[in-house]
């Protein structure tokens, strides 16, 4: 079973990623494949019809999305058919509303617990009605996810966790979360699709990679959206991925092998491929730099995390990340 992150991953903007669908396409006759997003203003039906403008294959049931997940979660904290107020846009409340619950938009109605996703037109007025629910500390709350931004046509824009901080500054707590990097949306997935095999391909350390580790399954990190190299290099113990990949088409080429030797004066080298590193005690150098960038960032991360030691302590040579 593959399962995949989006945005970074599949598709950057407007634009499919260089090789995702084919690469995709191909996982697919031989396994299950899943499309995760932590995105709650989308129903898995337009997460679906997005990912076929691109050419792949894709039905509703095979999208896990936030809203999902913060259901999923929520069925735990209430009784069935519980009043919900919820915060958000068509892609949570449709959501709520199929898993049985009645959905308020006003805390007058003593709504039972408040779940909360991101919306690009809520305003002040819901988050205030939110605030009034989760003044009884009985209620629960629940987050779809706690992405602190998103990315949008013109720019960068605050996405839920900002306006989670906003309610979260009103009411003094914090609420539930569903969305990567917490287990939730993990847990959806692998309910959803089962397999004994699952593997996780994210772009970001700090969610997707993290979640996954997290939840106990094998993660690959594709180098086509956020984290570049010199984030894989200074990832701490919970952020690092068991694969690297410059882009998908990795999936389907034989992974290399790390080897590593210890020399009589404290020096330990790192090979993955034609490349090389050394390291001795806080000096890291390229040995060889081999034809393959990707092996030589390999054999780098792995001289780094092997030495216990923290990225800011370290002096590394700049030809392991690009000099970027």
């Amino acid at each position: 079973m593959v399962l995949t992150d989006l945005d970074g991953v599949v598709y950057r903007g407007r634009n499919a990623i260089p090789h995702a669908v084919e690469a995709l396409t191909r996982a697919s006759l031989t396994a299950r494949v899943g499309y995760i997003t932590n995105n709650a203003s989308r129903r898995p039906s337009d997460v679906a019809e997005h990912l076929e403008r691109y050419g792949l294959e894709v039905s509703p049931d095979d999208v896990v999305t936030s809203s999902q997940a913060g259901v999923r979660l929520l069925a735990t904290l209430v009784p069935a058919g519980s009043t919900i107020l919820v915060i958000g846009g068509i892609g949570l409340t449709s959501i709520v509303e199929q898993a049985g619950f009645t959905v308020t938009s006003s805390a007058e109605d003593a709504p039972a617990a408040v779940i909360q996703g991101f919306s690009p037109d809520l305003g002040w007025q819901q988050l205030a009605e939110a605030s009034f629910a989760l003044a009884d500390p009985a209620v629960p709350w629940v987050a779809t996810n706690m992405d602190w931004s998103i990315p949008v046509e013109r720019g960068i824009a605050p996405g839920n966790g900002t306006l989670v901080a906003a309610v979260h500054q009103a009411v003094g707590r914090m609420p539930v979360v569903a969305g990567k990097p917490e287990r939730p949306i993990f847990d959806a997935a692998l309910a959803r699709f089962g397999g004994e095999r699952p593997l996780f391909i994210g772009d970001r350390l700090d969610t997707d990679i993290k979640g996954a580790n997290d939840a106990g399954i094998p993660s690959v990190l594709v180098l086509t959206g956020i984290d570049k190299a010199k984030q894989v290099l200074a990832a701490d113990e919970r952020s690092r991925p068991t694969f690297v990949l410059e882009d998908l088409r990795g999936l389907s080429e034989p992974y290399p092998v790390t080897h590593r030797h210890d020399g009589d004066d404290g020096t330990r080298f790192v090979t993955v491929g034609d490349a090389t590193v050394r390291m001795r005690a806080h000096v890291i150098r390229v040995e060889r730099a081999g034809d393959d960038p990707m092996n030589l960032l390999r054999a780098g991360a792995t001289a780094i995390w092997d030495s216990g030691l923290a990225i800011y302590g370290l002096d590394v040579d700049p030809q392991l990340y690009g000099g970027e």
